[in-house]
């Protein structure tokens, strides 16, 4: 009977993870739906936008150049590591923290590598082995653009200051609910058009008021985008990787659960049988004396 009783307690423990991992996916979904609308509405605009940026660094000579677009020696790098502030997303927040030790050991062996964190899961970690200058964790309770546009703000003067030479974004890009993308993204110096991609871009521009002044509002507008656009993209991913790895938990503990029961219908079916044999000898044993 004490095994009956250990597997009635697993089935009740189970069926209640069940039912809060089956609770946790409907949350996501309906989270998910926002934060998806959110991402796609911005992307053209953003897209677009960063399409003027690399035409108009096509037409731009030394007298108009940006400090945003200084090209420089490679010898200290900031990596934004964008995670989030919870878990129960399966691998979403571990993939940001191998991509960014990736790079730290790897891609920039040789340069000094500062950490600043967007999000509280993937600093926690990396913060056991490296120094994390900064850390944002407030931001996702009420995300705002002005509030990404500060921190924009911040990393243009730390890299117009000289304090580094080129900053990276790490965060996941979401493609559908399923499958999120690790992506390492230049923030600066502005990463000018390749080749291929200036053919279809004209230079032949005619600036209205003037190119300077063009050029300092457009592409810090257009760097508080970038930013803006990784972190919405996170989030939505955050949603994506949740929904998904609940639904598999969901259904893991469902298999987990049948299986209990029909281990608890088994060990009650010979617990009944050894009773009814124990009765029929006892009657038989009666029967003979």
């Amino acid at each position: 009977m004490a095994n009956l009783k250990e597997l009635r307690s697993r089935i009740t423990s189970v069926s209640s993870t069940m039912q809060i991992t089956s609770a946790m996916k409907m949350v996501s979904a309906a989270k998910l739906n926002r934060a998806q609308n959110a991402i796609e509405d911005m992307r053209p605009y953003a897209e677009k936008l960063t399409e003027l940026l690399q035409g108009l660094s096509a037409s731009m000579d030394k007298d108009t150049d940006s400090p945003y677009s200084d090209q420089r020696e490679i010898k200290n790098v900031l990596v934004i590591a964008i995670s989030s502030n919870r878990g129960l997303a399966g691998a979403f927040n571990t993939n940001i923290v191998k991509r960014v030790r990736n790079l730290m050991q790897e891609t920039y062996a040789d340069n000094s590598v500062d950490i600043i964190a967007i999000g509280k899961k993937a600093g926690d970690v990396l913060r056991k082995n490296n120094d994390i200058k900064e850390s944002y964790t407030d931001i996702y309770d009420d995300l705002s653009y002005e509030d990404v546009a500060e921190i924009a703000e911040h990393l243009m003067e730390l890299f117009k200051s000289g304090n580094y030479d080129k900053i990276e974004l790490v965060y996941n890009s979401f493609k559908n609910a399923a499958t999120q993308i690790v992506t390492t993204e230049q923030f600066l110096p502005i990463k000018p058009a390749s080749e291929k991609e200036g053919e279809g871009m004209s230079s032949d521009y005619i600036f209205e008021p003037n190119k300077i002044e063009i050029v300092e509002d457009l592409i810090p507008k257009s760097l508080k985008i970038q930013l803006f656009k990784a972190i919405r993209d996170s989030v939505a991913s955050e949603h994506g990787a949740r929904m998904t790895a609940m639904h598999k938990a969901t259904d893991n503990a469902t298999e987990l659960r049948d299986d209990l029961k029909l281990s608890y219908n088994k060990a009650r079916q010979a617990s009944i049988t050894n009773e009814i044999l124990e009765i029929v000898a006892g009657a038989e044993a009666l029967a003979d004396s």
